[in-house]
């Protein structure tokens, strides 16, 4: 595996690479192979759902080569890791198959200054190393073996520099003290391979104290984002990178970086600070000391925008807080009515949870203590634990634990429970980056609790405007289906009814008001009322709309409405109809031919009170099929209406006319993604 990793990174040209395997029966894909970039590089997307906005998950879903060819095309495409990593590099992503079967996916990256497209060879050669990856994931399945630990994927060995003959290391060395000012050399993991005696003047300190050390570790006044985000863009981009920072007490020194796929080679000069250096200076020990942990903040900031209900906060949290910060376990409570409330956990037993949802809030243990006061709790040990909370019994498994406050709106509104299985120390820095993570899931979840309120709120109205159900009409069939908008609050304007005006008459209606909120769902229900009393007085379908619009014209609501009446003769076996803009409704023939009705178009309704709306006469045979619909049910983007209507048509066609239930459930299965909501009425006479 690690051999054949290494030869499609270096056939293809990129400077490193990311294996990913698809778990069997989980719908995500685990790194395990890092070749090219240290692997904490890649500690947010250890783990990737298919479903993740990420370019792998796109590959693999899709089964497809994704390429981005550069930083402003990752923006715009994949914001989550173009926020991360906001350097002008590209990328590949292409699916890992075997046998016709999706083993995982593949990631290579390559320098931001290339030609913007992938040529013929590179991409047969991504292709070639993406089958040889995919024989061997399929052997090493075959064979029953295990991948490597879930978030601890295993790293090849870099490449060696050029390899300097054993006579000219004295050239070489004495080539590099005559260049003015200092010289160090980085590995890939940032730490100082080799630093030249002026170097370390200029550093002011000992090279024995330099090599081998991380320079903003060595040196706390490099402690600075600036410093370890310089050196990772070099690394990225692999492109020449700068800065300046102050030596204390009063020295600028400026930093050129040069990068290749053995390391970065740095060159170090006194700087002017006339000339314009850069605020950056000895900072508090306060802060972060590695920019990484920067970088985890803003991923999951970027994650949690995208959260929508609490269970999304929920599941975005675990998936990219765990595997970034090397914990094994996570709990996410609030309060309701005085009592703790487990909103969700990973890696805790469901039966321990249990015991802990809806203890009181005044239970002294750290869940509601950190709740109820805003201060968070680091324990690394159990002993650290238990000294606090000296009845806490160990039943979870764990050896370490930061417990911190959710905060939203200046006050505490739940909290998070960071665990780990080995004992783990919480440093200033870290518990800072805790702290601001905590804060970020607290807002999400304070949203989304709001969203959840009015989602359900939302549905209440809606169910109460909608009919509970559809009256029984002797000698008539019906069945009807309503799909909320995928998007917005999922309520709409959409609605339908089934009146039953006597023993041989009925009436149908179907309508669309325009927008996803609850005032087109306050709309539609005065719709739906003006519609039902014009009918049951006994007005005709022209007359039906003309009324239903004079009142809607009067309202003014800004808002327009579509609608489609049929009044239903079961004796003559006879039906009328008249429309205000909706779409024609289909008729299945009982022989199983089907097509539209094309009845003579009206206005919306709301836009001209003296409107009229022509109608239209048809025979309704036993065991014909009425199709009423609204638009959401055929539209979609680049999809002509008279393509999408004749597919409708076909699946009508072809199916069982007997029972409508099935029939109604098939064709709200094959509408396209529900960006609009969906109203459907069947409609079938008997013998």
């Amino acid at each position: 595996m690690d051999t054949a990793m290494a030869a499609v990174v270096r056939e293809t040209g990129a400077f490193g690479g990311l294996l990913y395997a698809l778990s069997p029966g989980e719908d995500a894909l685990w790194l395990v192979v890092v070749a090219g970039v240290p692997h904490e590089f890649a500690a947010p997307w250890r783990r990737v759902a298919l479903t993740d906005p990420m370019p792998v998950a796109d590959a693999v879903r899709e089964r497809r080569l994704v390429w981005v060819p550069d930083q402003e095309e990752m923006a715009r495409r994949y914001p989550r890791p173009a926020l991360v990593l906001p350097y002008d590099f590209a990328l590949s992503a292409a699916p890992v198959t075997s046998s016709a079967e999706v083993r995982g996916g593949l990631v290579l990256l390559w320098p931001g200054a290339r030609p913007p497209r992938l040529s013929s060879d590179e991409r047969a050669a991504v292709e070639a190393g993406c089958r040889s990856l995919g024989g061997l994931l399929r052997q090493a399945a075959d064979r029953g073996d295990p991948l490597p630990s879930p978030g601890r994927p295993r790293t090849l060995p870099l490449p060696a520099g050029r390899i300097v003959p054993p006579g000219a290391a004295t050239e070489v060395a004495a080539f590099v003290d005559r260049l003015p000012g200092g010289s160090c050399a980085l590995d890939t993991n940032g730490r100082i391979t080799f630093v030249t005696p002026a170097a370390a003047d200029l550093l002011g300190a000992d090279p024995a104290d330099l090599v081998g050390a991380l320079p903003w570790e060595a040196l706390p006044w490099m402690d600075v984002p600036e410093v370890e985000d310089r050196y990772r863009a070099a690394l990225v981009s692999r492109g020449p990178q700068s800065f300046t920072v102050l030596r204390p007490p009063d020295t600028w020194l400026s930093f050129e970086l040069y990068p290749d796929p053995s390391g970065i080679s740095v060159r170090i000069v006194g700087a002017d600070p006339a000339e314009g250096a850069p605020a950056s200076s000895a900072g508090s020990a306060a802060g972060p000391s590695r920019a990484v942990l920067l970088y985890q903040l803003m991923h999951l900031a970027a994650t949690l925008t995208e959260a929508v209900g609490v269970q999304d906060v929920v599941d975005q949290t675990a998936d990219q807080l765990l595997p970034a910060l090397g914990a094994q376990g996570m709990v996410l409570m609030t309060s309701e009515d005085g009592r703790l409330k487990i909103l969700g956990h990973r890696g805790h037993r469901t039966e321990v949870m249990e015991r802990f949802d809806a203890l009181p809030l005044s239970a002294d243990i750290p869940g509601t203590r950190v709740l109820t006061t805003g201060v968070p709790g680091f324990f690394a040990t159990l002993a650290d634990l238990q000294r606090d909370y000296p009845s806490t019994v160990h039943e979870d498994g764990m050896a370490a634990w930061a417990f911190l406050p959710l905060i939203a709106s200046g006050r505490p509104i739940g909290s998070l429970l960071i665990s780990y299985r080995r004992p783990h120390a919480f440093p200033p820095g870290e518990r800072a980056i805790l702290t601001s993570l905590a804060g970020l899931v607290g807002q999400a979840l304070d949203r989304a609790r709001l969203y959840d309120s009015k989602h359900d709120l939302a549905h209440r109205l809606q169910s109460a405007l909608l009919p509970h159900s559809l009256p029984l009409v002797p000698g008539l069939k019906v069945a009807a289906r309503y799909l909320p908008a995928a998007r917005g609050l999922g309520i709409g304007g959409d609605f339908y009814d089934l009146i039953r005006l006597d023993r041989h008459t009925a009436a149908a209606a179907i309508g669309d008001v325009q927008g996803h909120n609850v005032d087109a769902a306050a709309l539609m229900g005065q719709v739906r009322t003006a519609v039902h009393a014009h009918a049951t007085v006994g007005a005709p379908p022209d007359r039906v709309l003309a009324g239903t619009n004079r009142l809607l014209t009067d309202l003014d609501p800004g808002l327009f409405t579509s609608c489609l009446y049929v009044h239903l003769d079961l004796a003559h076996r006879r039906a009328c109809l008249a429309t205000a803009g909706h779409p024609p409704p289909l008729l299945r023939q009982p022989d199983g031919r089907t097509g539209l009705l094309r009845v003579p178009p009206g206005l919306l309704l709301g836009i001209d009170p003296d409107t009229r709306y022509p109608t239209l006469d048809f025979p309704l045979p036993p065991g014909c099929v009425l199709v009423l619909y609204t638009d959401g049910l055929v539209e979609a983007p680049g999809v002509d209406f008279d393509d999408a209507t004749a597919a409708l048509a076909g699946l009508v066609e072809h199916a069982d006319p007997t029972d409508l239930g099935a029939l109604a459930d098939t064709l709200i299965r094959h509408a396209p993604t529900p960006g609009d909501d969906i109203a459907l009425l069947l409609i079938s006479p008997g013998e």
